[in-house]
């Protein structure tokens, strides 16, 4: 029998009844000149600030604390560092982001070993950059947040977690987006006979050979790892609500000798990373003009033809919005994938009856496995259903499913409590524009707040109202906000995940922190 099991927080998926729970299983980054190391954590209950999760964003925040001499600590629930890179470990799992622009512009790597980088080098990455930076001995790992809540009168944040009770005068909220997955609500699925996880789950202890296996999604996870499977399984069925736009992806190793030439003179590398930069900026101008966006299918339908070769498969998997409406996936393989013969291409699942899946259509396949390909909360992310702000109420109840931030960073009800990949800030380019012009943002505010001698900084309500009304005027006209289903909306419909700007535009706009923006209040 299958059923869903509800781990800690939000860690779950599918399994046999009969099945224990699997632990996850757990090319190195050029380790630059160590920094002094740091004294070993005293259990102080009290920080300055306080950072949740231990991504990308979270080590970023603590190599920036560290370096302007806060005091502070990382909480991270997980056993190790990682965030998104240390959860999937799914076949092929990568970046679709160039390596030398995935990654901190003050901590270059110039061993990675190809153009996109793979999973174990960019978890490799993290932890790698984190005791670069001395910062390792701030993170506490095993702690797992259970709720923060505004203190009014001592104007501060406390904080459950499950290693006991902590305070702090500003959070950093570092939890990341593609973090809780969706499990898709499937009449039926609860008789399904098989196995089943979530891809962000993986289950490596199946032996996929000669299983016939069911994915369900076809978002960026099934983009990669079903070419590999494919190659294993007896049969392969892919149940589809939407085709996406998939580009041809231009990977290669990067040889040793431009691995040298990166370490050696690291003006090289800089370089790169800048013109990276400028042609993800053009795709997001060019996602403006609709005469670009047709040049853009036009390469995403040349892709599918060199893949496909029968017409009515090749229809199937023909979008029927605008590319860019949905995010952009790139791939060279996923289409001959595709195209063998042991893959079948169906609708959407419309319901489970023990081994059989029925389509929307009613055609039927029998599975052995289900492997959920179907993507995290992102416009609805639940980390703020823990988050009790000066109104009393959980930021998720404020929220009412549709997220709403301050430049994506500040809400008027959580004074000192900053948020990264916040609202209305995810854009066609690297997470690493974004976390880096957020942290100075943030650390501009806590800066400001010492020095100035504040207690609490909160964001102006007129001034919140103001930036999220210009916000969404902005994105009306956008590809984004162009019809079709994605996670971009919220359940309410409204865009509450894309920068309708330039990322040139963003990086200045959270260049400082304006007193004149904020309600502020002295220490007493």
């Amino acid at each position: 029998m299958f059923r869903a099991l509800i781990m800690p927080a939000d860690y779950y998926f599918y399994t046999r009844l009969s099945m224990n729970r699997s632990t996850m299983s757990p090319a190195s980054f050029h380790r630059g000149p160590a920094l002094a190391a740091d004294l070993a954590l005293q259990p102080d209950p009290h920080h300055e600030v306080i950072v949740v999760g231990a991504g990308f964003a979270g080590i970023g925040a603590a190599i920036k604390l560290r370096e302007s001499g806060c005091d502070f600590l990382v909480l991270e629930k997980a056993a190790e560092v990682g965030g998104v890179w240390r959860d999937n470990t799914y076949p092929d799992c990568g970046c679709d982001v160039p390596s030398a622009f995935y990654s901190y512009s003050f901590a270059p790597n110039p061993r990675w070993s190809r153009l996109f980088a793979k999973q174990t080098e960019i978890k490799a990455y993290t932890r790698d950059t984190a005791e670069r930076f001395g910062v390792m001995a701030h993170i506490q790992l095993g702690v797992e947040l259970i709720s923060v809540r505004w203190d009014i009168p001592a104007k501060l944040w406390r904080l459950k977690t499950t290693a006991g009770d902590y305070s702090a005068q500003f959070v950093i909220m570092a939890c990341g987006p593609m973090h809780v997955p969706v499990m898709p609500r499937v009449p039926g699925l609860e008789t399904f006979t098989g196995l089943g996880f979530h891809s962000s789950r993986w289950r490596h202890d199946i032996d996929l050979r000669d299983k016939r296996v069911a994915v369900i999604g076809t978002g960026a996870s099934a983009i990669q790892f079903v070419p590999m499977i494919q190659r294993q399984v007896q049969q392969l069925t892919l149940f589809q609500r939407t085709p996406p736009w998939v580009l041809p992806k231009i990977d290669s190793l990067i040889s040793s000798r431009w691995q040298r030439l990166f370490e050696k003179v690291p003006f090289t590398q800089s370089l790169f990373r800048k013109l990276l930069y400028l042609q993800f900026e053009l795709l997001n101008l060019s996602l403006k003009s609709p005469r670009l966006i047709k040049r853009l299918e036009s390469a995403g339908k040349k892709n599918i033809a060199r893949g496909v070769k029968d017409p009515a498969l090749r229809a199937r998997l023909t979008p029927d919005f605008a590319l860019g409406c949905k995010r952009i996936l790139m791939s060279n393989t996923w289409y001959r994938a595709l195209a063998q013969p042991n893959v079948s291409v169906l609708p959407g699942v419309a319901r489970v009856e023990g081994d059989e899946l029925v389509a929307e259509d009613g055609q039927r396949c029998t599975a052995d496995l289900i492997i959920f390909a179907t993507g995290f909360e992102v416009a609805n992310p639940p980390i703020a259903e823990r988050i009790v702000g000066a109104s009393g109420k959980p930021l998720s109840e404020l929220w009412q499913g549709s997220p709403a931030a301050y430049l994506g960073t500040m809400t008027p009800d959580c004074p000192n409590l900053f948020l990264t990949f916040g609202p209305n800030l995810y854009t066609f380019s690297s997470s690493f524009v974004m976390i880096e012009a957020q942290l100075k943002l943030i650390l501009s505010a806590i800066t400001t707040a010492r020095q100035k001698r504040l207690a609490t900084i909160a964001v102006d309500p007129a001034v919140f109202q103001r930036y999220n009304s210009q916000t969404q005027a902005a994105l009306q006209h956008t590809v984004w906000n162009s019809g079709c289903r994605s996670y971009f909306l919220d359940k309410n419909g409204r865009n509450s995940t894309n920068w309708p700007w330039t990322t040139w535009t963003m990086t200045y706009r959270l260049r400082r922190f304006k007193v004149s923006d904020f309600l502020v209040e002295p220490r007493a």
